[in-house]
């Protein structure tokens, strides 16, 4: 590595981390947390100011594991962690049915207003209480991640417990990939032989059935055996997802000294999402392609979104560390430069979430139900800590 290489994986690192802890850390200290009811809001304008006290329950969970992990990985900050245990009480006191699954959406004071089949909720929960645990050294709340670990799996083997989204039988990347990751948090905290089984199973089952060799890419759906299913939606690709479980299995690898087969599985489907999913007209990861090339059917299929450009500049970096080959090193600055360029909003703070195709900004909201402090803060710890491993 040269030593303009080296300063450039330093500059990033001092940026990333700045910008977390003077930029998007505060905006949703400012501008997200509830401070009556507790928990955090996540529908606020441009300039932060509230537009819906609906909450997500998502958010919950993601801005409990996201002030949780900035206090671990970058600046010991009581508020942050006061922030992480108000959303995990929030989740614990609002957020669980009767039937211990979890809602999606409450109102601000925590009564329900709506229930989907995922089990979402319940895995950026379960990741909060374990960097929650992680961060004070609870072994209850470590004890708790593990609980809700548990109670995702049950609901997922349980016939008939989650309504299927469709009639047709299959096998979904969504659920496959994040259990990786909640797997992965939670074995940081607590040592049960079920979080390393998860993980492997998650990873075969990607590799086996997930990966199709004749398109070059990770389905977001297939047969049960892994056979394509020849319909749009059978069809989709994910590019922002491929990258994200790219980075998912080569963290894993990492953590097994860069095992050869779960570093190569890695290398593979973040190379089969680039050629995919980067826009070489506009730049940018494109939200959707049809594996056969027909036009996608989904209405934002050619936006660009804030969270594959985070997973594609986080997924970089990992190939570079695992490979040092240079045209990672170049596609983590095209993903970079692109996002700063077009996402960041450097008069207001934080980043917009909905761009056109070119790169213009199509809503102007830093958050709704989807959108919030997550995607972005995760991307801004992680490449900061990876760049300047790196360049060490």
């Amino acid at each position: 590595m040269t030593n303009e290489q080296k300063q450039y994986l330093r500059e990033c690192a001092d940026l990333y981390r700045k910008e977390l802890v003077e930029d998007v850390m505060p905006f949703w200290m400012k501008n997200g947390v509830d401070r009556k009811n507790g928990g955090i809001y996540t529908c606020v304008d441009r300039d932060g100011t509230l537009m819906d006290t609906t909450k997500s329950v998502w958010f919950q969970g993601r801005w409990g594991w996201t002030a949780a992990a900035a206090y671990n990985l970058v600046e010991k900050n009581e508020e942050w962690l006061q922030a992480s245990k108000s959303a995990i009480d929030f989740i614990e006191k609002h957020c669980v049915d009767a039937d211990g699954h979890m809602f999606f959406t409450v109102t601000a004071e925590g009564a329900p207003v709506q229930k989907r089949r995922y089990v979402f909720s319940e895995s950026f929960a379960a990741i909060a209480m374990a960097e929650y645990a992680k961060a004070t050294g609870s072994v209850e709340y470590a004890q708790k991640a593990l609980e809700v670990f548990r109670a995702m799996k049950r609901m997922l083997s349980t016939p008939g417990f989650l309504e299927p989204k469709t009639t047709v039988q299959g096998r979904g990347h969504s659920i496959t990939m994040i259990l990786i990751n909640v797997a992965a948090v939670l074995k940081e905290v607590i040592d049960a032989p079920e979080l390393d089984e998860q993980i492997d199973s998650s990873i075969n089952d990607i590799e086996r059935y997930l990966m199709n060799e004749e398109y070059k890419t990770v389905l977001e759906m297939v047969g049960p055996e892994g056979e394509l299913i020849d319909t749009c939606a059978g069809r989709t690709i994910n590019p922002g997802h491929c990258i994200e479980t790219a980075w998912f299995i080569l963290a894993e690898a990492k953590r097994r000294g860069w095992d050869e087969r779960l570093t190569r599985i890695g290398l593979t489907i973040f190379d089969w999402a680039w050629e995919w999913g980067w826009d070489n007209e506009y730049g940018g990861i494109i939200n959707f392609r049809d594996c056969k090339g027909f036009p996608p059917q989904d209405y934002s299929q050619d936006m660009k979104f804030w969270w594959p450009q985070c997973e594609a500049i986080i997924g970089a970096l990992y190939c570079y560390e695992a490979t040092g080959d240079e045209k990672y090193l170049a596609l983590h600055r095209k993903a970079h430069e692109w996002a700063y360029a077009h996402l960041k909003d450097h008069e207001m703070g934080e980043w917009y979430g909905y761009l056109h195709r070119d790169g213009s900004v199509a809503q102007p909201a830093k958050g709704n139900i989807f959108k919030g402090p997550f995607h972005v803060p995760r991307m801004l710890m992680m490449a900061a800590g990876l760049a300047e491993e790196i360049a060490k």
